[in-house]
């Protein structure tokens, strides 16, 4: 992680944090100005003058420090040499400079503002001041003040990273749980269509034949319309079932079809008019994960070639082991003229989708006048 820099993790000035600033440097002036000012006035009028109309400067240009920091914190050290009052400024410049935690302005304005107090200290203090306790009170003060400044700035660093780090777990979490949310919403809309398609082809089909075939005797008209009730029943049973996963993500879902039920899906499709085939060559019990896969591919199959190829043989070869995984193949002659049972063609996304998401891979297309799906699903899936 970058660190960040100090205009990230500097906070705000408000109106109370300039009082107790200005505060602290009025407090600082006075015990750096009072003690000399009588020297001053007493050794020059203009040099009590020009202290304060230095330190006023300072007070003035002291408000500019964020914005040029290393500028005014080395022009307020030199002013600090000639001029008690701009002490405090030229203080409060050097810890708001430090809090940078820059070392090589740390460096310079730190040299400035010792050399400066040494000069100040030199030239208004008693003939009874030792030399190396005003060296020492002074590298002490400059030390104390760009510390303190560093301990701040190391804070306010640590408590921007912390923060950033707050606000960056938060936000992952909610692009985890829009993700997680999305691929529910995906898995749900896959469920649907399988469940929905399947069912409403044989409806349409029916309910088609009702009307074009003029020459159907009663009962099998009868019949049809029983299959459609049948049909409708059996949609609205699994579009209940959908639903009730999607308003209750913690309850239980409704029993999902596997493999074991592929000849019920089979049958199913003869007694509603179709003609399927089908050749099942697996070795073993079938996991209910992979099962369940084959059964929405056949599923969507039996789907297709209803719709686009209707009264076509249906050719259904499903061969695998523990070993080599799951081969599923579909193969039925290409239907002629458009379909009229509506659809969007995402169904075979969807099981594409499906079947990488089990490891495995789905292909479907012409192989001249035959539609071929072919999908690969491994045995663990």
């Amino acid at each position: 992680m970058e660190r960040p820099s100090p205009s990230e993790y500097q906070p705000p000035l408000t109106r109370w944090s300039h009082v107790w600033r200005v505060a602290v440097m009025l407090t600082i002036s006075a015990i750096v100005w009072v003690p000399s000012a009588d020297q001053e006035a007493d050794t020059s009028d203009w040099w009590w003058l020009l202290d304060v109309a230095l330190g006023l400067t300072a007070y003035v240009a002291v408000f500019l420090r964020r914005r040029h920091p290393l500028a005014i914190a080395s022009a307020l050290g030199l002013l600090s040499a000639v001029s008690g009052i701009a002490a405090g400024p030229a203080t409060l410049a050097a810890v708001s400079l430090a809090t940078r935690r820059r070392w090589r302005e740390i460096a310079l304005v730190g040299s400035i503002n010792f050399a400066a107090s040494q000069l100040f200290s030199t030239v208004t203090a008693s003939s009874t001041d030792p030399v190396w306790l005003v060296l020492a009170a002074n590298a002490v003060a400059t030390a104390a003040m760009l510390g303190w400044g560093m301990y701040i700035g190391s804070r306010r660093e640590l408590m921007w990273t912390l923060r950033n780090r707050a606000e960056r777990a938060e936000a992952e979490q909610e692009l985890r749980v829009a993700q997680a949310r999305s691929n529910e919403q995906a898995r749900i809309a896959r469920e649907m269509h399988d469940v929905l398609a399947h069912r409403i082809s044989q409806i349409s089909m029916h309910a088609g034949a009702l009307e074009y075939r003029a020459d159907l005797s009663p009962d099998e008209m009868r019949a049809s319309a029983g299959v459609i009730r049948a049909q409708a029943h059996q949609a609205l049973t699994d579009l209940r079932d959908v639903l009730g996963v999607l308003r209750d993500g913690d309850g239980e879902r409704a029993p999902q079809p596997t493999y074991g039920d592929l000849p019920c899906l089979l049958a199913e499709a003869r007694e509603s008019g179709m003609r399927v085939e089908l050749d099942d060559l697996v070795l073993g019990a079938v996991p209910d994960g992979a099962g369940r896969t084959v059964y929405r591919i056949v599923q969507e199959g039996i789907t297709n070639c209803r719709k686009h190829a209707p009264g076509a043989l249906l050719s259904v070869r499903v061969t695998g082991s523990a070993e080599d995984g799951i081969d599923v193949l579909l193969r039925n002659p290409i239907g002629f003229g458009p379909t009229r049972t509506p659809g969007a063609g995402l169904g075979l996304v969807g099981l594409a989708e499906r079947a990488e998401l089990r490891g495995g891979h789905l292909t479907s297309g012409r192989d001249g006048s035959t539609f071929v799906l072919h999908a690969w699903i491994p045995w663990g899936a």
